[in-house]
């Protein structure tokens, strides 16, 4: 029996959602729009509406320091989501096993997550400040050659970044990996184990080849973290020495707001957007094919 368009059932959902679509369209798509057409236009101090076709894009690609930021964003990026995989693949291994104190242990590996960059970036600033730190404390031990810089060398900067990102993030791969481990059907376990397969033989052959989704789910998850990193770098280092860490998201929030080049600011921001969207499209297909199929 088909209901009325008056019935309160069929309205009043709607009458629900309608500021939350609302909002998402002004706040989210609004603002996505507007930003991109700013990035063809003229505008530098303050927004200008004069269409201005490439131009920004131009000055955008001549700019060395946007070079740099996008180095850095892919040996950060590179860096940061294998070290994850590779950290949280481990250690969902190591509570795979169904150790007594399990639970203690996931929660202190989780916890990181629980933090936010800004804590992890302060914390990890004042551990590796050669004048504070690991350094310090280590030549305080009598190791009066140890020399661990990093965080004040422009070459080395980045992966100090590296540092704090996998500590925080690798106990959120741990989660994934482990829950994945855990949906696997018992009974093949146990038919290999009855087969005379070894414990690394039964997670090569069997268990790591099942985990092909949740792989795929974390390494869509880290590549959103990496690319829109901004707050782990501004309190880590600041973007510095100089610039030497700069990745897009501090580049944008450089020229847009404290250099008065909210043209290029725009442009950087449309690079990066289209560099989640790079992402976001083949998930949703592989999504899409899963359920057809």
């Amino acid at each position: 029996m088909s209901r009325s368009k008056f019935d309160p059932q069929v309205w009043l959902p709607k009458l629900v959602l309608a500021p939350t679509m609302l909002i998402t369209l002004v706040f989210i798509y609004g603002f996505v729009a507007w930003n991109a057409y700013l990035s063809f236009s003229k505008s530098r101090m303050l927004p200008r509406y004069d269409w201005a076709g490439l131009q920004q894009y131009e000055r955008l690609f001549s700019n060395d320091r946007w070079w740099v930021a996008a180095q850095n964003l892919f040996i950060f990026g590179a860096l940061f989501i294998v070290f994850c995989l590779i950290v949280g693949l481990l250690l969902a291994i190591f509570l795979d096993q169904r150790i007594r104190i399990e639970g203690a242990i996931r929660t202190v590996y989780l916890y990181p997550m629980a933090l936010s960059f800004v804590v992890t970036g302060t914390a990890w600033k004042w551990m590796l400040n050669p004048e504070l730190g690991l350094q310090k404390l280590l030549r305080d031990w009598g190791f009066e050659n140890f020399t661990f810089d990093w965080l004040v060398n422009p070459d080395m900067a980045i992966y100090t970044v590296v540092i704090a990102g996998v500590w925080q993030s690798s106990g959120f791969v741990m989660a994934l990996f482990l829950a994945g481990m855990r949906g696997i059907d018992d009974s093949i376990v146990k038919a290999a184990q009855v087969d005379g397969a070894t414990l690394p033989t039964i997670y090569r052959r069997i268990i790591l080849p099942n985990l092909g989704p949740v792989l795929f789910s974390a390494l869509i998850v880290l590549t959103h973290i990496a690319i829109k990193s901004f707050d782990l770098i501004v309190a880590l280092t600041g973007g510095g020495p100089g610039f030497s860490t700069d990745v897009p998201a501090t580049f944008v929030y450089a020229y847009a707001f404290t250099r008065g080049q909210i043209g290029v600011g725009s442009a950087a921001s449309m690079m990066m957007l289209m560099a989640v969207v790079a992402i976001i499209i083949p998930y949703l297909y592989s999504e899409l094919r899963e359920k057809r199929a």
